[in-house]
């Protein structure tokens, strides 16, 4: 009994200690220009962690999370751009376009703490009122996906047009920007801002399987499988359905904002349809439904996409596609879901090597099952 405690905890405990050791050693290993990819792609993760909870436990395909992401990301850069500013100074570009004074929308990103709540506040807040104006309406299906990025669409010109408010297309830069006398761009920042992003993205993982356990969890599912049939037990399913996908949308502002300073910039591009869409692709090949799935498919997807583009840039677009038929086709349970169905030992067993047993085996070697058996044997002989 013991022994069995003892490898259960190994079995909760050691991923955990994987990670902490993996955040202690990477900076160190890695060189900065790899360091800040890792960094990014893990900040994605978080966004997708938000994409499975919606998609992969509530059954809602959005495909405008690069709204909410976007507005994190502008977030802190709008208060990065302040933050060295003197008094009755203005950021640079307002002289390009002649604005003499800063919008009244800007002035409360000068405060920190006003931006550290902006960052998820406002995405969540736009996420929830989205929400409820759709499910309201029992608006799901192919109608919602269809919506959502209608409304990206709808952010995505807006923003692209605001050129004197918040340079346009140019975007807002934050790798010049210093931040506790530090320049954001430098080797130094940048490694504090990856380990930011590993705590982070511990939080927010604990925070979905929270949330997806328990009668919460129940409740999304059931919505997913029969939403009918839960209205009418009582349950009011647009209440945990605008809730859900306000987490999301929070997730994906702290996901923008993590990612725009190790990016260096926050431009309406990330409000463009193929980023969206490539959220969904990440979660489909990691794994829907399994919130690890949707961390490692973020980061293993967008590796392989830095990789092959510095090698072969033309022919990630056909990769990508690919993975996505390959998923669709063979591995509708993502990558996670595939590994926890045995599908290695199936594909050992395709080429002709025997499924390995672990039942018979076990038992036959145990040395209780063997010492109960030779009492029995003697028994047996006594009796003769």
């Amino acid at each position: 009994m013991a022994d069995l405690l003892s490898s259960r905890a190994l079995r909760r405990w050691l991923p955990w200690l994987l990670i902490v050791v993996a955040a202690l050693v990477l900076p160190v290993l890695l060189p900065p220009f790899r360091l800040n990819l890792l960094g990014r792609f893990l900040s994605l993760g978080i966004v997708a962690l938000g994409v499975d909870l919606i998609w992969g436990f509530t059954g809602l395909l959005s495909l405008g999370q690069g709204i909410f992401f976007a507005l994190g990301g502008y977030a802190l850069a709008m208060y990065l751009t302040l933050h060295e500013l003197k008094p009755g100074e203005l950021p640079e570009f307002f002289s390009l376009y002649g604005v003499k004074s800063l919008p009244a929308f800007w002035q409360p990103f000068g405060s920190p703490l006003f931006t550290l709540l902006a960052i998820w506040v406002i995405p969540a807040f736009v996420a929830g009122a989205l929400g409820y104006l759709v499910f309201r309406n029992r608006i799901k299906g192919v109608y919602f996906s269809i919506l959502t990025q209608a409304a990206l669409l709808v952010f995505f010109n807006f923003f692209n047009g605001q050129q004197k408010l918040i340079n346009g297309t140019n975007g807002l830069k934050t790798s010049t920007a210093r931040l506790f006398g530090e320049l954001i761009g430098g080797d130094a920042m940048q490694r504090n801002f990856f380990w930011l992003t590993v705590v982070f993205a511990v939080a927010a993982f604990l925070l979905c399987r929270w949330l997806t356990r328990g009668r919460f969890g129940d409740a999304l599912i059931a919505i997913r499988d029969d939403e009918p049939r839960l209205r009418f037990t009582g349950y009011n399913t647009t209440a945990y359905k605008t809730v859900v996908f306000a987490v999301a949308g929070a997730l994906a502002g702290i996901s923008g904002a993590l990612y725009t300073v190790q990016s260096g910039i926050v431009s309406p591009q990330f409000m463009a349809v193929p980023f969206s869409i490539e959220m969904v692709i990440w979660v489909a090949v990691g794994g829907r439904g399994t919130l690890i799935g949707a961390v490692l498919g973020a980061v293993l997807i967008n590796y392989a996409k830095s990789l092959v583009s510095e090698a072969l840039p033309e022919t990630w677009l056909f990769i990508q596609g690919g993975l996505f038929l390959l998923v669709v086709l063979a591995l509708p349970d993502g990558l996670v879901g595939w590994l926890r169905q045995g599908g290695p030992s199936r594909l050992i067993a395709m080429v002709g090597w025997p499924p390995r047993s672990t039942t018979y085996p076990a038992l036959e070697l145990d040395p209780q099952v063997l010492a109960e058996q030779d009492q029995l044997d003697r028994r047996e002989g006594g009796q003769r």
